[in-house]
């Protein structure tokens, strides 16, 4: 008789736990959400996080905080994601830099990007500026080219760190247009524009908000932009791809995380949520300012783009024999 009413407790405890699993997910959500981003503030990544971070709060009626946590190129604010409690209220704006290339370059990285994260929503692409020190006089791919070789051994170049998707571009740059240019790895982009604008280095990759300001005021000359075709923002800015007369293209795309096993109600949530963002005009617009891309695509969608990405410069990497430590 114990026996059985010992198993009727059990199976009524277990009863309840899944009606208020249901109930939670629900009423997702019902307190504010933490956004992780693994980039210094005043970067691209941090200006993707913040706008549809904002966007989100506004269609899911809770706060979405974004959070700045640095540090090994990306790994500590990935992998605290990754150990998070997979109820949806710690969130990764995740990037190329993130999720494809440390995967590349990083051995016996912490994680799988494939594997140990809910992926919820790629949902932008962005080109990177090519920007250099204006007292080099520098102002086209053709001249950059004439100057390393005029000049072996002067130019150099700043990245986010070793391994990171700025690294990597640079690299792949170098080999396709014959460019001689030393690596300077930096905490973040936004340090090596610093760098650029003092002339303690030559160029750097940035992200057109980051970069367009600086540009505007004289402090930095861009030459040319990573996308496939011109930017409708920069329409007077040639891509790297037709001045160098390669199929180079450089930038990276942004997206929202999760840790594994994320109850499927709540990644439709923040999905459904994120593909009203991308058809609202002003978020269209604020897009567009920033020379952006908006790319609705489902979880399954984003998940196949995302492994594709990663086999991409993983191939990349090995070709380039580029390998970081964290």
């Amino acid at each position: 008789m114990l026996r059985k009413i010992s198993q009727y407790l059990f199976l009524f405890a277990a009863m309840m736990a899944q009606i208020q699993t249901a109930n939670s997910q629900e009423s997702y959500p019902s307190s504010p959400v933490k956004v992780i981003v693994t980039f210094t503030a005043g970067g691209g990544a941090d200006f993707m996080g913040r706008v549809i971070s904002q966007k989100l709060s506004e269609s899911l009626k809770q706060p979405f905080i974004v959070e700045n946590k640095l540090g090994a190129s990306g790994v500590i604010g990935s992998q605290y994601v990754v150990q998070s409690k997979p109820d949806g209220y710690t969130l990764l704006l995740g990037t190329t830099g993130t999720h494809s290339t440390n995967f590349a370059t990083i051995p016996n990285i912490p994680y799988n990007p494939s594997q140990d994260f809910t992926t919820i929503s790629i949902f932008s692409d962005a080109p990177y500026l090519l920007c250099v020190n204006p007292q080099l006089g520098i102002n086209s791919i053709a001249e950059l080219v004439r100057y390393s070789k005029a000049n072996p051994g002067k130019l150099t170049y700043g990245s986010s760190g070793i391994g990171s998707s700025p690294h990597l571009g640079f690299e792949a740059l170098k080999k396709s247009i014959g460019l001689d240019a030393t690596h300077i790895p930096y905490k973040g982009l936004p340090s090596a524009m610093v760098d650029v604008m003092g002339g303690q280095i030559s160029m750097t990759f940035d992200s057109i908000p980051s970069a367009v300001p600086h540009m505007k005021a004289g402090k930095v000359k861009c030459i040319g932009i990573g996308s496939k075709e011109r930017s409708p923002s920069l329409p007077d800015m040639p891509t790297i791809a037709e001045a160098s007369g390669t199929n180079f293209a450089m930038g990276s795309w942004y997206g929202l995380f999760g840790p594994k096993d994320m109850p499927e109600s709540v990644v439709n949530k923040l999905s459904n949520g994120i593909l009203r963002a991308l058809k609202d005009p002003d978020f269209q617009a604020t897009l567009q300012r920033v020379g952006a891309t908006g790319m609705p695509m489902t979880p399954s969608q984003s998940k196949a783009y995302l492994d594709s990405d990663i086999t991409r410069w993983v191939n990349i990497a090995k070709e380039l024999q580029i390998s970081a430590q964290p």
